[in-house]
């Protein structure tokens, strides 16, 4: 009870773990969700207490099976509203058909529009999303959207390392707002890879602009999918003398062959958080360079925000 209304958290199977560390920062034990599959692969999904008349929060990032993620979120979306909460509160950590905010060519789908409109559909009070890879995602809602973001605990990091002469640089143009960011609260100056891209999860670097030359550069992007573009980045900056690269994202979607592709790479370490789960199995045979920073003590504090009615952007300035 908080604030004189009751309090849940719930989610799928996508991120317990993560579910699990919100709980414990919160000290309010996750609720009684079962998730099950029928013999055909339908869903079925079953809350096993009472939640009349409470601020439910559920927990469930669309990563991969991405598709099984979303239909898991609708479904107990809906279960929460037909057993009488007052809001369901959506916690999504990694938004998934980001990249399909706009349409490039003619009879293009907007599917993170499309997504949007089902989350809505299914009863939805609110989201709350972390880095949403294009930030007019949020006007594809029409509900209250908090859109955290993991900058603050990705520059701690680099800050405890104390690194001189650094640079930060952002992967493409679209990036360097959060570049930027990066580079105020560690006090450096920026860099950005002019690349193209002839097919999709395909880049081929053009340009470096910005001066690279003997500094340590901090790659920073939203996430990183087949890590193409970070690693022949990495090239690129090692052919312009830079003395070391680092590498940060929030989303380690890390699809294909990203993994190996990262342990390959000249990138002394990549920095990661947990907003979609790594299977440690994976990384095992790989370089020691893969480094898990944890969001959910951030994400605890935006519910227990939003469930006090206090301002949720006031943990960002």
């Amino acid at each position: 009870m908080v604030n004189g209304e009751e309090l849940k958290i719930f989610c799928g199977s996508a991120n317990r773990g993560l579910a699990e560390q919100i709980s414990d920062y919160i000290k309010v034990p996750l609720g009684d969700c079962e998730v099950n599959r029928f013999s055909d692969g339908e869903i079925s999904i079953s809350i096993g207490e009472s939640v009349r008349g409470t601020n439910s929060f559920l927990i469930q990032p669309l990563c991969g099976p991405i598709n099984e993620s979303i239909m898991e979120l609708l479904i107990i979306i809906d279960a929460l509203k037909r057993a009488s909460v007052k809001t369901v509160n959506a916690v999504i950590p990694y938004y998934a058909y980001a990249r399909q905010d706009r349409k490039t060519k003619a009879r293009d789908p907007i599917t993170a529009k499309l997504l949007a409109d089902l989350i809505t559909a299914a009863g939805a009070s609110r989201v709350v999303a972390m880095d949403l890879h294009a930030g007019q995602i949020q006007g594809f809602f029409n509900i209250p959207l908090d859109h955290l973001t993991a900058l603050p605990i990705l520059a701690n990091y680099f800050k405890q390392k104390n690194i001189e002469n650094g640079v930060v640089v952002s992967p493409d143009l679209g990036g360097v707002t959060r570049a930027r960011d990066l580079a105020n609260r560690l006090g450096m100056p920026i860099a950005i890879i002019e690349k193209k891209r002839p097919a999709p999860n395909r880049a081929e670097i053009m340009n470096i602009i910005g001066d690279v030359k003997g500094k340590t550069a901090i790659f920073i992007d939203d996430m990183i999918d087949t890590a193409g573009t970070l690693t022949l980045g990495a090239e690129a900056l090692i052919g312009a003398e830079a003395r070391d690269v680092y590498a940060c994202c929030t989303h380690p979607v890390f699809s294909g062959p990203a993994l190996k592709r990262l342990s390959d790479s000249s990138i002394s370490e990549v920095v990661y958080t947990n907003t979609i789960p790594v299977d440690k199995g994976m990384l095992s045979g790989l370089r020691d360079c893969f480094k898990e920073l944890s969001v959910a003590p951030l994400i605890g504090e935006a519910i227990m925000r939003i469930q006090n009615k206090i301002s949720v952007s006031e943990l960002f300035d």
